[in-house]
């Protein structure tokens, strides 16, 4: 039997012994063409397991290659020439990413002014009496409402 290079645990090895003992004890039951198909086949996987190894496939992480166009080196599928769409294709995401931009910063402020109209607003309707202005609490109330945003 060939040794392997690999080093397995005691139970491991114990248990591919038992395995390969039976296989060779089943092997004398088995038909002519059948045994030599399996014998061709093991041939086969030692020749391949002698062979070098070849080189590890690329890594799905694996950047890009650097492709040669012309005079300069440029990172791309390597057509020859750059269609006419690919550059108005990033420029109609960067004016949809801006768009979207100043769509929030409105929707924000539009909100904060909202909010600050209401509380002004329940303030002024509200009725209070005249000595609630003059409350050094109230003034201070007003002095920490104006400074939030």
């Amino acid at each position: 039997m060939n040794q392997t290079t690999a080093t397995l645990s005691p139970e491991a090895d114990a248990f591919a012994r038992r395995v390969a003992l039976r296989l060779a004890q089943a092997s004398d039951d088995l038909h002519h063409d059948i045994t030599e198909r399996l014998r061709v086949a093991r041939l086969q996987a030692l020749a391949e397991r002698k062979r070098p190894a070849a080189q590890p496939a690329l890594h799905w992480r694996t950047a890009p290659a650097v492709i040669a166009q012309g005079p300069a080196a440029a990172l791309g599928g390597g057509s020859e020439r750059p269609h006419w769409w690919q550059p108005a294709v990033s420029l109609v995401w960067i004016i949809a990413l801006l768009i979207g931009l100043v769509l929030v910063h409105h929707t924000q402020v539009e909100t904060t002014t909202s909010e600050l109209t209401e509380i002004d607003t329940a303030l002024l309707t509200d009725e209070l009496p005249p000595s609630a202005y003059t409350d050094p609490g109230f003034a201070q109330f007003l002095k920490t409402s104006r400074s939030k945003p």
